[in-house]
């Protein structure tokens, strides 16, 4: 730090064209102010200023040095500006993953929460992300922090708890189902489902699969897609059923009719993961503000 006194030593005694003067403005002696412009030009090989007993004056080579010094000084304090930013999570660069209830109900809340409140952040999004292929995103780096359903098997992950979802059905609205106003798993027996891929692991396949075993049946099966945009797109074409969480109600498509599911039907998990390893302050901000929005506060 030596070198950035003498620089901002050089700097004010060449403004000021007075050692008295410089030294009141940087709040120091005048002595040691003489003595750090004096080091500077031993170190330099060349004399900055001339002295006379009523003032100084810049050589040419001092002229040229003030310009550069400025310079210096400009970007250290920029650097350090930018330092503090950083670490106060202002600053930095941030991938968000969804899973499909998310990107409908909690993306464009989120979206505008990280753009007004971490506005340095460059934040991008991949929704429509099942929970297998997101903790893969978050191993490989591609993603940095992930919203998903359990479970989440990679050790070497964080997982914040957010919420729990209560599961809906969506009908067709030509459907004799449509018109119950809420159903019970049993009630789902023989009829054809829609249902997330289970070659890609889906979480939901899962519980879906889970729910009908319990209920004392196997599922009928007809489709198995991977996005729960296209699942209930195909449920307003009419070929199935599907068992979604209930922000997917978000999603706004017509020909489809939400029903409630009733009985001992659990709710299913929404949580958060990063990488174990990853504690950036813009990382955790954003995760805070997950966590209020998952909450329902608005965090204001």
């Amino acid at each position: 730090m030596d070198s950035l006194r003498q620089l901002r030593s050089f700097i004010a005694v060449a403004e000021e064209r007075h050692f008295g003067r410089a030294a009141e403005r940087l709040h120091i002696a005048q002595p040691p102010l003489s003595q750090q412009v004096r080091r500077l030009e031993a170190e330099l090989g060349v004399e900055l200023l001339t002295r006379t007993t009523r003032r100084v004056d810049l050589t040419p080579a001092g002229a040229a040095y003030l310009v550069r010094a400025r310079g210096i000084l400009a970007a250290v304090e920029d650097a350090a500006h930018e330092a503090r930013r950083a670490a106060a999570g202002v600053v930095g660069h941030l991938t968000v993953g969804c899973v499909g209830s998310v990107t409908y109900s909690l993306l464009p809340a989120l979206a505008r929460r990280l753009s007004e409140g971490l506005p340095g952040v460059d934040v991008s999004f991949r929704g429509e992300m099942l929970a297998a292929d997101q903790q893969e995103a978050l191993r490989q780096g591609a993603v940095d922090l992930a919203l998903l359903r359990p479970p989440v098997t990679d050790g070497t992950l964080t997982v914040t708890p957010l919420r729990e979802d209560r599961l809906v059905a969506a009908v067709p609205d030509d459907h004799p189902l449509a018109g119950r106003r809420r159903l019970r798993v049993a009630d789902l027996q023989g009829v054809e489902l829609l249902v997330h891929a289970s070659e890609r692991r889906s979480a939901m396949y899962d519980v879906v699969r889970g729910l009908c075993r319990d209920a004392g049946f196997e599922p009928t099966v007809r489709h198995e897609v991977g996005e729960t945009s296209t699942l209930v797109t195909l449920v307003a074409g009419g070929l199935g059923i599907a068992v979604v969480p209930e922000p997917v109600r978000a999603l706004p498509l017509g020909g489809v009719t939400y029903v409630p599911l009733v009985g001992p039907v659990p709710r299913v998990a929404l949580v958060a993961a990063h990488r174990a390893a990853r504690d950036e302050p813009h990382l955790l901000a954003a995760l805070d503000v997950v966590r209020q929005l998952a909450a329902g506060r608005s965090g204001r």
